[in-house]
């Protein structure tokens, strides 16, 4: 067995993208398509019509999931952190300043009234534009 990768939703495909990689590092990988039946069963959407990105970073992959069809849907509000399901994608940073700067200028937030101090290093949350949770975890070489 090994574990290949994490799929996100997401309503814009592009813009995600663009977040993503210059906002937190990541590199683009392979783009695919798919409109087949096959594709729809195994991901329970009927009519499907979906565009993936591959993202790499650090040994890990990111799938985003841009559905042309059908309309992806979103009630605007981050997932709760108690809600079953996968929760947040979690990143160690040298410069929590800087990356929460770019996290904003790239159409992120941060949710400021979150940060706390462990051990003399901070840990924040932010969001990505479509509000999906991002832990910013110091990290101080000793």
């Amino acid at each position: 067995m090994q574990l290949t990768h994490v799929g996100m939703c997401v309503t814009d495909l592009e813009r995600s993208t663009r977040f993503y990689v210059e906002a937190l590092g990541f590199t683009e990988g392979r783009r695919m398509s798919f409109a087949d039946e096959s594709t729809a069963t195994l991901l329970a959407v009927d009519g499907l019509d979906l565009e993936l990105v591959y993202l790499d970073r650090d040994g890990f992959r990111l799938e985003l999931l841009g559905f042309r069809n059908p309309t992806v849907t979103t009630d605007g509000t981050p997932r709760r952190m108690d809600a079953v399901g996968l929760t947040h994608l979690s990143v160690r940073v040298a410069d929590p300043d800087a990356v929460t700067a770019r996290i904003v200028q790239h159409g992120g937030s941060v949710q400021w009234d979150r940060e706390v101090t462990f051990s003399g290093a901070r840990g924040l949350m932010a969001l990505d534009p479509d509000g999906n949770r991002i832990e910013l975890i110091e990290w101080r070489s000793r």
